[in-house]
C-alpha cells in the first residue's frame, strides 16, 4: 500500500466513542471522518447496503456466525450491541485526481477481498 493515502469515514460518534477509540488506536490510525447523513456512503452503495442474510437456513447461519466470532477473537477485534448496527461498510479506492475509480461492499461475516483490492491498486499505480 505504499505510496496510496488512506482514511476511514463512520456514519456515527456518540454512540460507542470508547470502541471508536480503541478501533482506530489499536487496528486503523489513518484519519477518520463523519460521513454527516451517510452521503458518501450512498452515494457508493446505496441504501440496498444494509445487513442482508445469504440463507436461512439455521446451521449455516450459526456455521457462519461461529466463522465470524473465530476471525473477529483471532484478529483481537470486539463487537457489541452498541449503534444501528444495520449499515454496512466497504472500500472505495480513489485516484491521484481524487476520483472514485473501485468499491467494494461489506459482506456480513465475510473477509474482503485483499486479491481484488490490490489488483485495482496495481492499476491505478500503472496508470501513473
Amino acid at each position: 500500500m505504499e505510496g496510496f493515502g488512506m482514511f476511514g469515514v463512520v456514519k456515527e460518534i456518540g454512540v460507542d466513542d470508547e470502541g471508536l477509540i480503541a478501533f482506530y488506536q489499536e487496528h486503523f490510525t489513518h484519519p477518520l471522518y463523519k460521513d454527516d447523513g451517510l452521503v458518501l456512503y450512498n452515494d457508493f452503495f446505496g441504501k440496498r447496503s444494509i445487513f442482508r442474510l445469504t440463507t436461512y437456513n439455521p446451521f449455516k447461519l450459526y456455521g457462519s456466525y461461529k466463522e465470524m466470532t473465530t476471525r473477529l477473537k483471532d484478529k483481537k477485534l470486539e463487537g457489541n450491541m452498541a449503534g444501528e448496527g444495520v449499515v454496512q461498510g466497504g472500500i472505495i479506492i480513489f485516484d491521484k485526481g481524487g476520483k472514485a475509480r473501485y468499491a467494494y461492499e461489506e459482506e456480513t461475516g465475510k473477509e474482503l477481498n485483499m486479491e481484488d483490492i490490490v489488483a485495482s491498486l496495481k492499476v491505478l499505480r500503472s496508470e501513473g
